[in-house]
């Protein structure tokens, strides 16, 4: 194994060699890495630009390039974190030439810069021949409908690549249909996240498509269509699909326009499919009687289910009342998040003698009870599966236990 080198000392060396100014962020975080007892062991370097408590200089496409020859010598280094920064196209082929020289990294987090479509085709090719990178994240970099082309092309050949984030990216049903294409052949890739594409068809060819893919993918685990305009019909293809798939753990269908009739198709799914772990229904309009049909297939045919949110979906107390039932019987379902609906007393009481009882824990909702004037009533908590989606605290990894997806936070997880 190589000696460890000091990465602060060799930032400052690099920065004069280059003449060019020291950025005191990425300073301060090197330096802290100087100081980590199993800095051998594997880790991640945190750079991202958000959540500090004062502002700090975000990395730019210069300061990426002293960076990666800092790291080309840290084969310790086997994630960086550079979300909520200032790269642009430049910085991308920076990344890239980075990508197919080394062969430590395996997370890398590009979420939130300023790549487009040609630093995606220069990323994408570098994945190419890269046998190392497991986790890729390049959530909000508008890279359209193009750049979401390359990465399709380039499932087709990468068998390393086990998580791709493309949500907030601006895919078009081009890349899309592709993506599901590449993903009928491609046996590596775990978890994906295609949220909120540009779509400016109403007739769901996308969500065919990636039904289809479905029926023959045996080791997608994790799937997120967020944002896709989806509706009864999108959702009755995809139920039909997952009564033959044997691998997906994790459906992301938030905020989309599905109602109780699709919920109902689902409903009979969960009936039946012994592998799905996580549902995600959030920001829908299921209401009263889609809570009722989920409920039905909770309380006696499922016991495979950990996690469902379905907040913010018009549901009134009956619909929420008879979950809340649900939950007495099934000892499966740990998780549910509720918030966004309307809790009237008979759910402030059925959730709070959830609590009571133990069946259901507060890290595990995303509402807490409280009393005033004899009553109980239900309080928001910052709980939910997307909590860590777009930020996560900088000192340490959120507990897996607390349902948030593999995506979100953990770099690389076994599954």
């Amino acid at each position: 194994m190589s000696v460890l080198p000091d990465l602060h000392l060799h930032y400052v060396q690099a920065c004069q060699n280059l003449n060019q100014p020291e950025n005191p962020f990425i300073a301060r975080v090197l330096q802290e890495a100087d100081k980590n007892d199993e800095i051998a062991k594997g880790m991640t370097l945190k750079l991202a630009g958000n959540n500090h408590l004062v502002p700090v200089p975000r990395v730019t496409d210069d300061d990426l390039g002293v960076l990666v020859s800092v790291l080309d010598q840290a084969a310790f280094v086997t994630g960086l974190d550079l979300a909520y920064n200032l790269l642009t196209d430049a910085g991308a082929e920076t990344i890239a030439t980075f990508l197919q020289e080394n062969s430590n990294l395996q997370y890398l987090n590009l979420m939130f810069n300023d790549i487009g479509t040609s630093g995606a085709e220069l990323i994408a090719g570098a994945l190419h021949s890269n046998q190392s990178l497991v986790h890729l994240r390049m959530t909000g970099n508008k890279i359209g409908n193009q750049g979401g082309m390359f990465f399709a092309s380039m499932l087709k050949i990468n068998s390393t690549l086990k998580k791709l984030d493309l949500g907030d990216c601006d895919l078009g049903l081009q890349c899309l249909v592709a993506t599901a294409i590449a993903l009928t052949e491609n046996k590596s890739l775990k978890a994906i996240n295609l949220n909120r594409p540009l779509l400016s068809s109403q007739q769901e060819e996308t969500t065919v498509h990636i039904a289809r893919m479905l029926r023959s993918n045996s080791s997608l685990v994790e799937l997120h269509l967020g944002k896709h305009e989806m509706k009864n019909f999108g959702v009755e293809r995809l139920c039909e699909a997952l009564y033959g798939n044997s691998s997906l753990r994790y459906l992301d269908l938030s905020c989309n326009n599905i109602t109780h009739d699709g919920v109902k198709f689902l409903g009979e799914l969960l009936k039946r499919n012994k592998i799905l772990r996580i549902l995600d229904l959030s920001a829908n309009r299921i209401e009263d009687l889609g809570a009722i049909y989920l409920s039905e297939a909770l309380e006696t045919r499922n016991m495979t289910l950990q996690a469902l949110s379905i907040v913010s979906n018009n549901i009134t107390g009956e619909g929420l009342v008879a979950l809340a039932n649900a939950l007495q019987s099934n000892t499966t379902l740990t998780h549910i998040y509720i918030w966004g609906n309307k809790l009237d007393r008979d759910t402030c009481v059925a959730f709070w003698e959830l609590m009571e009882m133990g069946r259901l824990e507060l890290g595990c909702t995303d509402v807490a009870p409280y009393e005033a004037d004899g009553e109980v009533f239900l309080a928001e908590l910052s709980h939910g599966l997307g909590k860590h989606r777009y930020w996560a605290p900088r000192s340490a990894a959120v507990d897996p236990g607390a349902a948030n997806a593999s995506l979100e936070i953990v770099p690389v997880s076994d599954y």
